[in-house]
Parts: C-alpha cells; structure tokens; sequence
C-alpha cells in the first residue's frame, strides 16, 4: 500500500468520506448547525511523558491525565512538528509544517511568516463557522492572534493572570544565569496560581449558556520554568524518595557534533569556574548536586497543572455539555531533566519530542483505547474537522486521526516528522527513530531493542535500507528562516 506524507501530500479523509463512514454521535439530526459538537481544546506546556498513562516517570502523579485517558483513545506515540513552544504551537493550530512556513524558533511571529500571514488558525476557522472561539491561558506562543478568537481572558493583551512574584535570589541554590532555569516552593494557595484562575475561568464558560456551538481553548503554563509553585506539591515528593532518569554516562560519545551541541544549548559562562570554562545545564545541576530537586520541582509542577485540569473537567461533566463535547488534550514536545545530558527541550529525540495526545469524543471514541502508531499534533487541526463535520481545508499538511478513532486496530504506519530549526529533522516509525542534520550527518535507533535511544546505528552498513526508506519521508525543499527581528 502507498504511503502518505505526513507533509499532507496525499490523501487525508475528506470530509465527505467522514459524514458517509459516519459522524455517529452528530448525525441524527438532518440541520448539521444543530448537531455540530462543542469542542474543549487543552493543552499544557512543556509537559513530557511524565505521566501515569505513558508511564514515563514511576513517582508521577497525574490522577485527572490519567482519568480523562481512561475515557478517552490515548496515542502513545505524539510527536510534535518542532521541539520549541512556538514553532510546535503553530504548526499545530495553522496544519502547516515548519518547514513551509519558516517559522523555525520562538521568536519567530506567526503572522510575519509569509504562508501564514492569511492563514485560518484552528479557532479561526470554527469562528468562521459558526463557532463562538473563547479561550485563556497559553494556547498560542505568548504572543495573541487577536483575529481568532471572539473573547479571549483576561483580555487579548493578557493571555493569563500571572503567578505570584518570583524571588529575587535563586532559590535552587546555583547561581542564576537564565530567570527560568530555577525552581523552589512558594507560601501561597494553588488559588493564587495563574493556571488556576484560568482553570476556574474555564470551567465557568462551561456554566454558561451558549448561543452557538464554542471551541473553548484552555492553556496550562505549567510545568514550563521557572518552577515556582506551591509548597504542598512539593510536599507530595519526599526527595528522599525521588528517582533519577536512567543515563547512559557515555550516551553522546556516538552522537554528531551538531546533536551534541543540542544536548548542550544553553553553554553559558559562569564566574565561579575559573579561565574561560563553560558548562551546560546538567554540568551545572550536577556540580552543585542538585538533580534530585530538579526532578522534584518538575514533578511538583506537572502535579499543579494536573490538578488544575481536573477542575476543568468536573466542570464539563457537570455541565449540560457533557455528552456533545470533544476534548482533545495535547502538549507541544517533550523534556529532559539529565537524560542525554541535558535539560529543557529542543531535542530531535525521543524525550524531546514525545508528547501526549488524547481525544474523547462521544460516540465516536471508545474509553480506554490506545493506539500505538506514531502521529503527529499537526494531526491534530484535520482530526478536529472531521470529529466536528466541518469541512476539510487543502493547505492542511497533518493527517486525519478519524479512522483511528473509529478503528485503533488498522494499519497505519505513517512516520512523524519533526523539524529543530534549519533542516535538522527526525522521523519517526513505529520502530525506529531516524535523526539527519543539517550538515547531513545521521543518527539511527531501533527503538525495539534501545528504546532509550544509547546506540546509534547510523553508521552501521546493514542498517542503510532503513535509513533510506525512512529518508523518504523527509522534505525535498526546506523554507528560508523567516525575519525575526520584530519579535519581542
């Protein structure tokens, strides 16, 4: 059977073809405007695999992730267009790569890309049709697309209410060189939380009486840095019970020059090491023994987000929208804390990149189902059209996720393809995780026998029919670097 493109080069499920296989839970009503479905539309930042479900760390606690998996088709293997918050997000609310838009890095504006600059964004074009857009928190990347949305809280200047005041001294015990990289717990209530008001916000809209069918977009900050958070989720992580990611000390040793400069993006000086030494983050972390905090404030914060999702859903399930809403819940790309040396994201492996990916859509989904083919958040935006019956769009480079959601037990077997900055790309299959940079050296995993990606076998002549079947799926043209310099 041929394949598709993740790029969108090929055939998606039309929206014909999803009305005639069948929209059951939406199609008993012959005017579609009264049985189109509302549409509650989660993400959390920077959160990884961390979490019950995907069971990326023993100690997570995450009750509410864990429930709504348990309702809903969970992919185990998401994987972002790009390991960076604004690139991945806008890929993902646009349904265009990075590669054909140029925005490559965070401080790219969506609209200054010239294939985006008319662009309908995901929210934009259920406004479009006949959706009442709302939403808070970060769903965008800090900057607002003010013409997506009908109201936005607190306002289209402010996309959340901020977190208590930070300290003025790093409280991790390092010296600061980066304002994010730091954590320690606050005296406060999670009610003082800037997630937590935007959970209650939501979960209000969700009281309310809506005149029209809403996509109602609620966006959790945490466990982006800096960890600041409450002391009673800290609290929930004894760190005399804390267990470390599992490290291969001599991991980078069969890993390119320009994927170890990955592992080590944030180089800076410090003043404490004499001549003219540099460290990266986990050099740092582990001169001053400070890993088992970092793990914990991660932990900590993933906790909080947690919880304050769980506000939001018994919201709707006590809501007169419980039956006629998809949710989907999603976070843009994943995060190390020591794994390959490094912390934070942009990565082209697999803990940079994993996310998590879920859909409930009554009718539709089935409770407690996994599929386990890889697929991409840029999925997301045509998946969304069908669930909903809207129509399809052609500029649309993901695929739809329906006929999974109908059938997790057919084929698929289309590799993700995830881009970090200028043609530095991964694919990844069902098995293997192919890695080529921009200067054309290779990495190659087969994630059956090493899934924890410490054996390169790019270099292996025997693996050469792999590497060139999964090239196939990469790009042949790669968009230019779109000007930054109006960025804040």
């Amino acid at each position: 059977m041929k394949k598709e493109r993740t790029t969108g080069i090929g055939k998606r499920v039309s929206y014909a073809l999803a009305c005639m296989i069948g929209l059951t839970c939406f199609s008993c009503l012959s005017d579609p405007e009264e049985v189109r479905p509302n549409v509650l539309f989660i993400s959390i930042d920077d959160l990884n695999d961390w979490v019950g479900v995907l069971e990326g760390h023993p100690d997570a606690k995450t009750p509410n992730i864990d429930r709504l998996a348990n309702e809903s088709t969970l992919f185990t293997k998401a994987y972002p267009a790009a390991p960076l918050c604004n690139p991945s997000r806008s890929a993902l609310l646009t349904g265009i790569q990075p590669f054909t838009s140029g925005v490559y890095d965070n401080k790219q504006p969506l609209r200054d890309s010239p294939v985006l600059k008319e662009v309908h964004t995901l929210p934009e074009y259920f406004r479009k049709n006949g959706y009442k857009a709302m939403g808070s928190g970060k769903v965008f990347h800090y900057r607002h697309d003010t013409v997506s949305w009908d109201y936005y809280w607190p306002s289209n200047d402010q996309i959340r209410p901020g977190d208590p005041a930070p300290p003025t001294v790093p409280m991790h015990g390092m010296p600061m060189y980066d304002r994010f990289f730091d954590w320690g717990p606050l005296e406060v209530e999670p009610s003082d939380m800037g997630d937590w008001k935007v959970a209650e916000w939501v979960a209000g809209q969700l009281q309310q009486d809506h005149d029209k069918p809403f996509f109602l977009a609620c966006g959790f900050y945490k466990p982006h840095l800096p960890w600041y958070i409450p002391q009673k989720y800290f609290d929930r992580y004894p760190l005399e019970e804390i267990r470390l990611p599992e490290v291969n000390e001599n991991d980078l040793e069969d890993v390119p020059a320009l994927g170890r400069a990955m592992a080590k993006l944030k180089v800076l000086r410090d003043d404490d090491i004499p001549g003219d030494s540099v460290e990266g983050d986990h050099a740092r972390v582990l001169r001053y023994g400070k890993w088992k905090e970092g793990v914990q404030a991660y932990l900590a914060a993933l906790t909080l987000a947690d919880e304050c999702l769980g506000k939001v859903l018994d919201a709707l399930e006590n809501s007169r929208y419980r039956d006629n809403t998809i949710v989907v819940l999603w976070s843009d790309h994943g995060w190390h804390l020591g794994e390959k040396h490094h912390w934070r994201k942009a990565t082209l492996w697999e803990e940079g990149t994993r996310s998590l990916l879920m859909f409930k859509a009554p009718g539709v989904t089935r409770a407690d189902t996994r599929v386990d083919w890889p697929v991409g958040l840029i999925d997301i935006y045509p998946t969304l059209l069908d669930l909903t019956g809207l129509p399809q769009k052609d500029d649309l480079e993901g695929n739809s996720l329906y006929p999974l959601l109908k059938d997790p037990k057919q084929d698929w077997d289309k590799p993700v393809i995830t881009t970090h900055r200028y043609k530095n790309q991964s694919i990844r299959s069902i098995r293997y995780r192919y890695i080529r940079y921009a200067d054309g050296t290779e990495e190659l995993y087969d994630h059956e026998a090493d899934p924890m990606e410490w054996t390169n076998l790019a270099g292996q002549t025997r693996y050469d029919p792999v590497k060139a079947e999964l090239a196939k799926w990469l790009p042949e043209t790669h968009a230019p670097y779109i000007p930054n310099n109006t960025a804040k």
